[in-house]
């Protein structure tokens, strides 16, 4: 026994401790639908309204992806929650297509998305100049066609999607009805001065910059 006692003692310096989760790969959905980054009871949650035909949300999403990632999310101190605030029928069309594929793939999907927005806004305006889709065209035949004519088809194909996988996406009616909701919440409810917009801890900031937003998110963390 005292010989056990002693291995034990031993080998006791040598446990391995638990591993940290890692917080930037955990995506849950909030109960207004929103997918939220990081850890859902993180002390501060950051909120984004974006636009996917906004360019300010695309160079916004160039700067703070990264940093905000490393380090906030991973930390578990910070949550990121995205919500929609359509502008028009593209913005629509891409937000749906944004959570084709469930949480796993909304944030990948978000970033690329904007990664490729100007090529994929000069489509669609030029698709919206040739006329060949009225307004009061029905809803699922004008996605699917905004869809093709804009290019996010090809773009969603190139990122692992069939056609058949696309065109299903954009005709969810969960999923239309999530980001509308999302959408009159910003717009009707909130009522959010443009986009991006963004809250922490459900607080406004009269703010665009990354670098702002971090100097703020610093200050909550440090608060909590």
């Amino acid at each position: 026994m005292r010989f056990l006692l002693a291995l034990f003692a031993l080998l006791a310096p040598f446990t391995v401790a638990a591993a940290a989760p890692d917080w930037t790969q955990t995506v849950t959905r909030a109960p207004n639908g929103a997918y939220v980054l990081g850890n859902p009871k993180a002390k501060v949650r950051f909120v984004e309204y974006l636009s996917y035909s906004c360019p300010h949300c695309a160079h916004f999403t160039g700067e703070a992806s990264g940093p905000i990632r490393s380090g906030f999310v991973s930390k578990g101190t910070v949550a990121v929650e995205m919500r929609n605030a359509v502008r028009d029928r593209y913005d629509f069309t891409a937000a749906v297509l944004a959570r084709c594929g469930g949480p796993s793939r909304f944030f990948g999907n978000s970033e690329a998305l904007f990664g490729a927005q100007e090529a994929l806004i000069t489509k669609a305006t030029a698709f919206e100049a040739s006329n060949v889709l009225p307004e009061s065209a029905p809803v699922n035949d004008a996605l699917i066609a905004v869809a093709k004519g804009a290019g996010l088809t090809d773009f969603m194909v190139a990122r692992g999607y069939t056609v058949a996988q696309v065109n299903a996406c954009l005709i969810d009616k969960p999923t239309q009805a999530t980001v509308m909701g999302l959408t009159r919440e910003a717009w009707e409810v909130r009522k959010i001065p443009g986009t991006p917009a963004f809250l922490i801890n459900g607080q406004s900031l009269p703010l665009s910059t990354w670098a702002q937003v971090e100097e703020k998110l610093r200050s909550a963390v440090a608060q909590k």
